[in-house]
């Protein structure tokens, strides 16, 4: 793993792990779904639009197609709609160690239907995750932290690891921002008609909800997406999801600043055990270097 590919999977964990700060402001004052979906209409727009301008084509592989389709329900519709809905009743925090815990679920769908195999390590870190995932959600729940929330969740990270694996060796042939646009439109397709079924249009506006709206529509939103796939392109889904150890610390670390969020000595205990849960899972995934003097790993 270069240099670059390290910056952007830092850079991409710190923006990943801002979004559950901004969607908690946003749906304090608007429909969690329609803010959502207005979101990924103008994300789309504007990434397709600099897709063009740069030179990008409509014409995508076919690998790329089905990943556009799948990462715009999966990603999009059902696990930031899912964890939009869910903010109303569980805290920016929860909602970031819960999302975290996707490269756990990746391992654990490549053991069980890729049959890939799992180092030792690996296990002890699926196990680590399962407890510290465990221990935070107990807590919150038994303090009235909002069942049908953390049940939101935790399908929604189930609908992200779909996501993340359909994208395996999907994601060559360029046009980049071409992909990340026509996925957000995807996902505004899918969430107009689901909002329009499930909630009543509400927004006051106020600055918060402004510029927090503006945030998560540029930063996490496009951006974000943006670097995550050139990152699975550079060095694979194994190696980009070693960032998502990040998430857990990132993210309670931003509510905790921005919205005051308090987090109990066992949550404390549980977001170090998820963390370095992923952080086996994923060094135990990684390909073993060459033995020879001066050789050099290839990147996935």
């Amino acid at each position: 793993m270069d240099f670059r590919a390290i910056a952007m999977g830092l850079t991409f964990a710190l923006m990943w792990s801002s979004a559950f700060t901004s969607a908690r402001i946003i749906v304090a004052d608007a429909s969690p779904l329609y803010s959502l979906a207005l979101r990924f209409l103008v994300s789309g727009l504007i990434g397709v639009g600099i897709a063009r301008l740069l030179g990008q084509t409509w014409r995508l592989t076919r690998g790329q197609w089905k990943a556009t389709i799948l990462f715009g329900i999966c990603q999009n519709a059902l696990y930031l709609g899912l964890n939009f809905v869910a903010m109303q009743w569980v805290e920016a925090s929860l909602a970031a160690i819960i999302a975290s815990t996707m490269p756990l679920m990746v391992a654990l769908a490549s053991l069980v239907i890729f049959r890939e195999k799992i180092r030792p390590l690996g296990l002890l870190g699926l196990a680590a995750g399962v407890a510290g995932g465990g221990l935070i959600m107990g807590t919150r729940v038994g303090a009235g932290g909002g069942l049908l929330g953390v049940g939101l969740c935790v399908i929604g990270v189930l609908a992200l690891t779909t996501a993340t694996l359909a994208l395996r060796g999907a994601t060559s042939g360029g046009n980049f921002m071409m992909v990340v646009g026509l996925q957000m439109l995807i996902g505004a397709a899918v969430l107009f008609p689901a909002a329009g079924l499930f909630e009543t249009f509400r927004v006051d506006l106020s600055w918060p909800l402004v510029i927090a709206f503006a945030y998560t529509t540029l930063v996490p939103g496009l951006a974000a997406t943006l670097i995550w796939v050139m990152l699975l392109n550079r060095i694979g889904a194994v190696r980009a999801a070693t960032f998502h150890f990040l998430n857990p610390v990132f993210g309670v670390a931003i509510a905790s600043v921005l919205l005051g969020e308090h987090l109990g000595p066992l949550d404390v205990v549980g977001v170090g055990v998820v963390t370095l849960g992923i952080l086996a899972v994923q060094l135990s995934r990684q390909p073993r270097r060459s033995a020879l003097p001066g050789s050099v790993a290839i990147n996935a």
